[in-house]
């Protein structure tokens, strides 16, 4: 689990409209569910909400545990999902069986935007001796799920209409079914107590005392993209880059960050590397390290479609070479960043980067080239596709245009992880050696890790 603690609340939701009660009433509830829910959203700085993908399912039956997660902090929210939930079957006669959901992904950390949030689901079968209806508690989480576990034939609550406003579950089934066993050990090493879990109403921490390399692991988020491309133009090459940032302070409370908690040290590096070469060189290579602050959510709207954030910070550039071939750029940076949330479900972002530079004895033209604004846009959709452009204006009509586009590769036939990425450059500055040289349009084709 990660070692970033946040506020979770947890939002259960119930499907009326399978028990047919009076149209009046079933309305009135609806509504007091859905007003308690908006108000656990709303209030709450980040959580999880948690429903079933069924209303009924016998013993043996596999039922999904489907969560959302939603981001309302100021930042980019760092989560990890358990690969194991522990849930507690409730009888209305008090009987409680144990069993395990099991993550249907890979447990990879998520960073969720501003805003923004993200699906899970978790796998689970129906145990034997669960009949009738049920009371499903997630341990450690404050929330309960209905489900009717009688077989179809059988069920009074999914199958037929209720004729009083309660109705007794089902009978059991012959027991011709057998559980999967549950191994030893499983409920203890997903968080659960030995002997029994806690109220529903309980909560417990979202993850034990972190080690050094998990504190290490959970400072660690995205920072530039990262990618590797190839084209063909002048011979066969590629641009790659590699990049992250360090989370200097962790807040004690997430959800009530201090200044120094938006302190982050970064780093990039991009080569421009000549594969048709006969000893395939790298042309260069530019290595930029960076201090800053930097925050996604200064201000937002009241409907919170809208909201800007800020960074700030001072950078190096360097090629690492000496001689006539040594180039070092330093400069430090404002950044505000305008965003807007659009109803369908994607985010554009509008970022100025204004520039000032110091100690570049080597380069003192090297703003006639590269200007003084980074002129960036960004239109990301959830789950989908993403577009960034780069606008460089220098001196004397010195223009540099950036355009990508990037896929996740998991919406196509080979459902694997990452992105297809298409870049496009033309203008000055393709590598730091070459800051003053203008390169043709070129066109590369690869793979970004993070658009």
């Amino acid at each position: 689990m990660t070692h970033l603690v946040f506020d979770l609340s947890s939002v259960s939701r119930v499907q009326l409209d399978a028990v047919r009660m009076p149209l009046r009433a079933r309305l009135t509830v609806q509504a007091a569910l859905a007003a308690s829910a908006l108000l656990t959203a709303f209030s709450a700085q980040a959580g999880m909400s948690y429903q079933l993908d069924t209303i009924r399912a016998a013993s043996g039956e596999e039922v999904r545990v489907q969560g959302t997660l939603f981001n309302d902090t100021p930042n980019t929210l760092s989560w990890t999902p358990p690969k194991e939930l522990v849930l507690q079957w409730r009888d209305p006669n008090g009987k409680v069986v144990r069993s395990l959901a099991h993550l249907e992904s890979a447990p990879n950390q998520v960073d969720l935007p501003v805003n923004n949030f993200a699906a899970f689901s978790w796998r689970a079968v129906v145990p034997a001796a669960v009949k009738g209806l049920q009371a499903i508690n997630i341990e450690g989480e404050s929330v309960l799920l209905a489900l009717d576990a009688s077989a179809p034939h059988e069920s009074l609550i999914a199958q037929a209409p209720a004729q009083a406003p309660i109705v007794q579950a089902g009978a059991a089934r012959d027991g011709a079914y057998y559980d999967p066993a549950l191994p030893e050990g499983a409920a203890q090493a997903a968080g659960a107590s030995i002997d029994q879990g806690p109220a529903p109403t309980g909560q417990r921490s979202l993850a034990a005392a972190p080690s050094a390399f998990e504190h290490f692991r959970n400072a660690i988020s995205p920072f530039e993209p990262i990618y590797f491309d190839l084209g063909k133009r002048d011979g066969t090459n590629a641009r790659f880059q590699i990049s992250f940032k360090y989370r200097l302070f962790t807040p004690a409370d997430a959800s009530n960050p201090g200044f120094f908690n938006h302190l982050y040290l970064g780093y990039t590096q991009r080569s421009l590397w000549d594969l048709a070469g006969e000893s395939k060189p790298f042309i260069d290579t530019t290595y930029n390290p960076s201090l800053f602050w930097h925050q996604d959510a200064l201000w937002q709207s009241p409907e919170r479609r809208v909201f800007a954030g800020l960074a700030a910070g001072v950078q190096h550039n360097s090629n690492g070479k000496s001689g006539a071939d040594s180039r070092s750029i330093n400069s430090y940076y404002l950044e505000p960043q305008l965003n807007y949330r659009f109803s369908g479900g994607s985010t554009f972002t509008f970022a100025p980067r204004v520039k000032s530079y110091f100690g570049k004895p080597d380069n003192p033209d090297y703003a006639d080239y590269a200007g003084y604004v980074d002129w960036k846009a960004r239109w990301a959709q959830d789950n989908g596709l993403v577009l960034t452009g780069l606008y460089r204006q220098g001196k004397s009509g010195r223009k540099t245009v950036q355009l990508e586009a990037a896929w996740p590769l998991r919406r196509t036939f080979l459902d694997m992880n990452g992105y297809l990425h298409v870049q496009y450059f033309h203008g000055y500055g393709e590598t730091l050696l070459g800051y003053n040289q203008k390169s043709s349009p070129q066109v590369r084709v690869g793979l970004a890790l993070v658009p």
